[in-house]
């Protein structure tokens, strides 16, 4: 399923970076294409989302469709890498992005694939304006990419029912990540297309934990994620946050949401 929606004036949508992941959207589902590193890190983000989430919920993440009753939304969801396997896992998952090719590109490969998912192209603003709640909500690899990292934690915040919980996933604001995650994968080694980053709106961990903070939701875990290119994969590295990192934020049962 596929819907736009009206977005309110204040977004947090960037017009160029959505342009920029347009110009690359029918590479989504390709693992040796543009976005070959994410296919790459999915397993450790996957295996960390799964786990993560049933402890939070008393699940068995060995059992089958163990995330089964809980809603999820894929905050920039893409062409749905990560919105296809957790839908698997059971969650009744909404996938959003600003970028119309990005839905259509994610919604045609669901239908293929027989993976029931309610992709729109839609906002966090928009959705928080009409009162949208999820248990889960997945802020992964986009806080990056928006106009306004503030509002943009906030209106994702005020998605998260209470008991529920957010993950992040983005890159730390360091000279190391300047030089690993842009010089020497888009310059170097062209893993990504050159431009794909900007680091000046790489992320640190304390422009996360503060806003989340104020909007309701607590940071309870954070670790870095780094790749060995010798194996040729991605895993945890808890004391590692330089460049890649995610984190984990909940929010109590007693809290109400905040815009």
């Amino acid at each position: 399923m596929t819907r736009t929606a009206e977005r309110p004036m204040d977004s947090t949508v960037d017009a160029a970076e959505t342009a920029k992941f347009a110009a690359m959207a029918e590479e989504w589902w390709d693992p040796h294409g543009k976005f070959a590193p994410l296919h790459k890190l999915n397993p450790v983000r996957l295996e960390f989302l799964r786990d993560r989430i049933c402890q939070h919920f008393g699940r068995d993440p060995m059992g089958n469709r163990p995330l089964e009753g809980l809603k999820l939304a894929d905050v920039g969801c893409g062409g749905g890498l990560l919105s296809e396997p957790m839908a698997r896992l059971g969650a009744d998952v909404t996938g959003i992005d600003a970028g119309e090719k990005n839905i259509r590109i994610a919604s045609t490969h669901a239908s293929d694939v027989g993976v029931a998912i309610d992709y729109r192209c839609d906002s966090v603003e928009a959705m928080a304006a009409r009162g949208e709640a999820f248990d889960v909500v997945l802020n992964m690899e986009v806080v990056e990419h928006v106009a306004d990292v503030e509002l943009f934690l906030a209106a994702s915040a005020a998605l998260v029912k209470p008991g529920g919980m957010m993950f992040l996933a983005t890159l730390n604001r360091t000279i190391k990540a300047f030089g690993l995650a842009i010089v020497g994968a888009e310059y170097v080694l062209g893993w990504l297309p050159r431009g794909t980053h900007d680091w000046n709106k790489f992320v640190r961990p304390s422009e996360l934990a503060a806003p989340l903070r104020r909007a309701g939701l607590e940071m309870t875990e954070i670790t870095g994620v780094a790749y060995n290119p010798l194996k040729d994969k991605w895993s945890l590295a808890p004391r590692d946050l330089d460049v890649n990192y995610m984190a984990m934020a909940v929010r109590g049962s007693s809290s109400a949401g905040a815009a």
